[in-house]
Parts: C-alpha cells; structure tokens; sequence
C-alpha cells in the first residue's frame, strides 16, 4: 500500500482512531470520577462495599478498552475500504495520463456516475481527443508539407542534372521551368508562414472602420492584368459604401486568395462574377467562377490544409492547398462565416458575411 490509497487510509483511520480514543479515555476518566464519588457517598452513608465497587468499576473499564479496540479495528476495515473507493478512480485517471504523457493517446478512462470525479475523468478523456486530433494533424501537416517540397525540389534536381551532365542546353524555357518551381517554393513557405502567424497564440488583428468596396477595387485592379492574360472575364458589382470594421491587410489577403484561386480553376473564356454588398446587418461578399468546380464529396474538406480534390490538376495550376484555409481562419477572426458551393464543371461560389457591428 503506497501513494494516494496509502495517504487516504491513514488519514481515515488516524481521524477515526483518535475520536475513538479520545472518547474512550473521556468516558474513562468520567466513570471513574464518578465512581469516587459514589465511594464517599457510600462511605458517609455506611453503605460501602469496596470489593464490589473496585470489580464492578474494572469491568466497565475493560468493557469500554474492548469497544475501543473493536471500534479501531472496524474504522481500520472501513477506512481501507473507503480509500479505496476513493482514490481507485484516480489512481486510474493516473495511470491513463501516465500513457496519454507516453504517446498513447487512444487511452480512456472509464466514466461513472455524474460527480466530481466523473467530470474530471470526462475532463480528461477530452483532452486525450484533443491531443490525438493535433498529433493527427501535425502527422498528416509533416506529411503534406515533405510531399508539397518533394515534388518541385525533385523537378529542379533533375533539371540541373541533365544540364550539368550536357543531356539538356539550359535555354530560357528549360531555366522558366526551374524559375517557376522555385516560385512555387516560394508561395510555399509564405502561405506556411501565414497559416503559422494565424495559429499562433499572439496573433492580433488591427481592427478599424474600413471601406471594404475600396479595398476590393484596388485588389481587383491590381490582379485584372493576369485575368486579361488568362482570358478570364472578370466582372465586379459593388455598392459604392461597405463600411466594416476589419483588418485592411488580412481582408486583402483574403480577396487576393479568393481572386486567385478563381483564376487559377477558371479555364480561357471562363468567368469571374464579385458582388459585395450590404444585407440586412451583415457585409456580404460573393466570388463566382465558371471553373472546373469541385465534387460534393470533395466540399466538406476543401478548407483544410493541403486538402485537393485532384492532386494532379491542382499540381499543374501551382496550387499548395492551404489558400483556402487561410481564408477560413481569417474570416473567422473577423467574426465572420464562410460558405462554398460549387458543382464539377459548372464552378464554384463562395460567400463570405462580415457583421456590420
């Protein structure tokens, strides 16, 4: 017997020993003061008989020494029992987080009853679903990230070494080729770094009454050069004043984000319809584009990181798959909500809502 059952039991049977005993020698001393005053009693009265009296008095001692000693016993018994049933639960809930802090984050405790103990144990298995769920993700993020970086790193590698070993001139097509795996390096690591920034605990958001109509306008006119390259249409229905209290940068991270992922699924001759304006209470913001559109299986998972629908056909477009998800937890900061449709081979619709309070 050792650790909390042992703390417990010596504690119940040490409170539970000293009130017996402490009453026992009270009762004693009580008998016996008594006793001495029925001895004078008799004595002034001529109706002594010590030998009686001393017998009669040691058995009531013994008698009551005897209950002590049972009592004792019995708190001892009753003191183990209740330790035990106390401290098994959480001796157990112990030995669960001894195997959570060991990696095993599929270990539960068992839940009964609905008090205190029952709370902690329910306390406890949620933090294992919590600690299996981010040890998920960071499995499947170090996964993704090393597949995102194998695939352009193994481009260039093969790339350079055709031209070093001469089986490729390194003319200005051959030298574009590394140049845009680079690039997509490049956006990368700065999406990472975003999504990161977000994560972090001192992420803080510079809140202040913006026009989100100009904020728009000047994205817009700053990405219609690569719409007009691509032949894309890209038409933009605004009311004159949207006026939210945002972050003037991380709402642009947002547009661009969503302006580029239209581009980049919208084919030549295709479509890109914005529309932003008030309704009721809310700032509402609409991305429409006759694009390649995504299956409806494929919707629910569209905003988690590196998460595609096609790998190959996101690869060939350059995407990383974390855009999205960057527009979700922005959105989200802003107290705002993100919806997406979208239909294989008609395109996708996204709609976000911003309150105007």
């Amino acid at each position: 017997m050792r650790g909390l059952y042992a703390r417990f039991a010596i504690a119940f049977i040490g409170i539970a020993s000293g009130v017996i005993l402490i009453s026992t020698i009270a009762f004693i001393v009580e008998t016996h003061y008594h006793f001495s005053l029925y001895k004078q009693q008799a004595t002034d009265s001529g109706m002594s008989s010590p030998a009686f009296d001393n017998h009669f008095e040691q058995a009531l001692v013994q008698s009551v020494l005897w209950s002590a000693i049972l009592g004792i016993v019995f708190s001892i018994v009753i003191s183990l029992v209740i330790a035990k049933k106390v401290t098994s639960p959480l001796i157990h809930m112990k030995r669960i987080a001894e195997r959570m802090a060991g990696g095993e984050f599929t270990a539960r405790t068992t839940i009964k009853g609905n008090d205190e103990l029952a709370q902690l144990g329910a306390s406890l298995n949620y933090l294992a679903e919590q600690l299996h769920s981010q040890e998920q993700l960071r499995k499947t993020l170090t996964a993704d990230v090393a597949h995102e970086l194998r695939t352009p790193l193994a481009t260039l590698k093969s790339h350079v070494e055709a031209m070093i070993e001469g089986v490729w001139e390194p003319t200005p097509k051959r030298l574009a080729s590394c140049y845009e795996e680079i690039e997509r390096l490049r956006y990368l690591v700065g999406d990472l770094e975003k999504l990161t920034e977000m994560e972090s605990s001192h992420f803080t958001l510079v809140l202040n009454k913006e026009n989100m109509s100009a904020i728009l306008e000047h994205h817009v006119e700053a990405s219609r050069a690569a719409f007009e390259q691509k032949g894309v249409g890209l038409n933009v229905y605004s009311d004159a004043l949207v006026q939210v209290r945002v972050d003037k940068q991380r709402i642009g991270q947002v547009f661009v984000n969503l302006l580029m992922n239209a581009l980049k699924f919208t084919p030549h001759g295709g479509e890109v319809t914005i529309d932003l304006h008030n309704e009721d209470q809310l700032a509402v913001f609409c991305i429409r584009d006759t694009g390649i559109g995504i299956c409806d299986k494929d919707i629910p998972y569209v905003f988690e990181r590196f998460y595609r629908a096609d790998k190959s056909r996101d690869r060939k477009t350059g995407g990383s798959g974390i855009g999205l998800t960057i527009v979700k937890r922005l959105v989200e900061a802003h107290s705002g909500t993100v919806h997406l449709q979208s239909a294989v081979e008609e395109g996708t619709t996204v709609t976000i809502r911003f309150p105007l309070n």
